[in-house]
């Protein structure tokens, strides 16, 4: 590229691994923030991220890597935030430089549990972010399947569309497709949802339900999705194109899927708590249920899994006698 524009990667997980290796693909110096400072020096090292996506060949020699968030911030312009929803409001509190004339897209698919905001809305309302300066990276793609260079498609979102188009520019690669929308309210909340009807789609499995059930569940989620998103948020779109069904398909089916495995357990007997200590990432969707349940009841959205996922998770009521109730209210 003739003009490389000047991104940082701001987290350091497997997704924010996945999107580190996509980048380095096609621009030669990528800012990437992570709070280990033994995992940046192993990175320099040994090429690879050894707590995630360990399988993912990095190359150090295009990464500028920062345990200060400050500096990553300050040295690029575009800010790509991977930071956990449960996280980000800590980690942002750590920022003394401005995010002023910064393009922020966020690839975190959560809901901030201390305001109750999807990431773009968080920073609109906190942080005074004008909407053409937000974007959202979703999916269908796990970042698993990035590591092993399957091929993958990404929809990235963003009021401004030539923003959105020069972020793609970076990203398409041999097994990376880019699509482009402007729903950027629409395609971060499907992105969070869909976290949540996995969790459902594990519980599922987990009691005993079967593929029937599953293909049941998966239709009601995507109608329900529908339901959710046009109660806040009204615009033209194809709730079967791949940033929502798709993105719900391979997050409630996949084996790679953190939500559906956390659900998994719970299903089986599991706490919250006891199935949180077995897993090594985090659950984004146990999160935004509660939040999702909030603005649900606040805009009364139809909601039924979204409802039977939260009373499970919050208020501690038996996976099996909540099924029930709920197979009864699908169609």
């Amino acid at each position: 590229m003739e003009s490389q524009p000047k991104i940082a990667v701001l987290g350091g997980g497997s997704w924010a691994t996945a999107i580190v290796k996509i980048l380095s693909e096609n621009i030669d110096n990528i800012g990437w923030y992570m709070r280990s400072i033994y995992n940046i020096e192993h990175i320099k090292r040994n090429k690879h991220n050894p707590s995630y996506l360990s399988s993912a060949e990095l190359h150090p020699e295009k990464l500028n890597l920062y345990s200060d968030i400050n500096e990553a911030v300050s040295n690029y312009d575009i800010l790509i935030f991977v930071i956990p929803s449960a996280f980000l409001k800590d980690e942002l509190k750590n920022l003394s430089v401005s995010l002023e004339n910064k393009i922020i897209f966020s690839a975190i698919k959560g809901i901030i549990p201390e305001t109750g905001l999807i990431v773009g809305k968080h920073f609109h309302k906190n942080y005074n972010i004008p909407y053409e300066n937000i974007g959202v990276i979703t999916g269908p793609c796990h970042a698993e399947e990035i590591a092993m260079e399957r091929l993958s498609y990404l929809t990235i979102a963003c009021a401004d569309k030539q923003k959105a188009k020069d972020l793609s520019k970076c990203i398409v690669g041999r097994y990376v497709k880019v699509k482009i929308s402007d729903d950027i309210i629409g395609t971060e909340y499907a992105a969070v949802l869909k976290n949540i009807y996995a969790i459902a789609a594990g519980i599922a499995h987990g009691l005993g339900y079967g593929d029937n059930f599953q293909a049941v569940l998966m239709s009601n989620a995507i109608r329900e999705t529908k339901r959710f998103i046009k109660k806040i948020h009204k615009m033209k779109r194809n709730i079967n194109n791949s940033a929502y069904l798709g993105d719900l398909l391979v997050t409630g089916y996949s084996m790679f899927s953190r939500n559906r495995t956390f659900g998994n357990m719970i299903g089986k007997g599991y706490t919250v708590k006891s199935a949180m200590l077995e897993m090594t990432m985090v659950a984004e969707g146990y999160y935004a249920t509660k939040g999702a349940y909030k603005i649900s009841k606040k805009n009364g959205a139809k909601t039924p899994i979204i409802n039977t996922v939260y009373n499970i998770l919050y208020d501690k009521k038996e996976a099996k006698t909540e099924f029930l109730k709920l197979v009864d209210k699908l169609d």
